[in-house]
């Protein structure tokens, strides 16, 4: 055999690169295209609201209506929802008879237990280890290291929104833990 018989037979370095780039190119395509279904599945959809906000719900999973609660509470009430990522969220009634424009994440800041508001003391009572709360939500006796976490609340429609709070905490003048 002779040296150009042998370069005619074999396809040049480029082709061949060429059409690894084309198969592969295909694969990556084809793996995509059946992968972004199942990564669309476990985002949750978003509702619109600024700042990552969500409705929020009932112990039902239906939107809580301002109109509503408001005719079914009294003045000092807290009403508990499901807020921010699920957790549950007390709603305040005001003096004025309006939903405060904050809300309090339920989550004792020492192991996790959900803090009933207790109506006779007119504070939060961890019924874990005794931690309790004001009726702010700030700490006043431990073991919790940390006041619960604030959201803001707004009427949208009047259906009630749960929205982070990132500024300063407005009872310790401190930059939010919980952010």
């Amino acid at each position: 055999m002779s040296q150009s018989s042998i370069s005619a037979e074999v396809p040049s370095m480029a082709r061949r690169q060429f059409m690894n780039l084309l198969v592969g190119g295909s694969a990556g395509i084809t793996v995509l295209g059946a992968l972004y279904p199942v990564v669309q599945y476990f985002i949750p959809p978003a509702k619109g609201i600024k700042g990552g906000g969500v409705t929020a719900k009932d112990a039902l999973g239906n939107d809580i209506q301002a109109s509503k609660l408001l005719a079914e509470h009294q003045v000092g009430d807290r009403v508990m929802v499901q807020g921010l990522k699920g957790d549950p969220t007390y709603l305040i009634v005001t003096e004025s008879k309006e939903i405060a424009d904050y809300g309090l994440n339920a989550v004792c800041t020492h192991l996790g237990c959900v803090v009933p508001w207790n109506v006779a003391e007119n504070k939060f009572i961890c019924p874990c280890h005794g931690s309790q709360y004001d009726n702010t939500g700030k700490v006043v006796r431990g073991p919790a290291p940390l006041s619960l976490a604030l959201a803001h609340i707004e009427v949208v429609d009047d259906n009630v929104q749960v929205v982070p709070w990132k500024e300063t905490d407005f009872r310790t003048n401190e930059t939010p833990w919980w952010s």
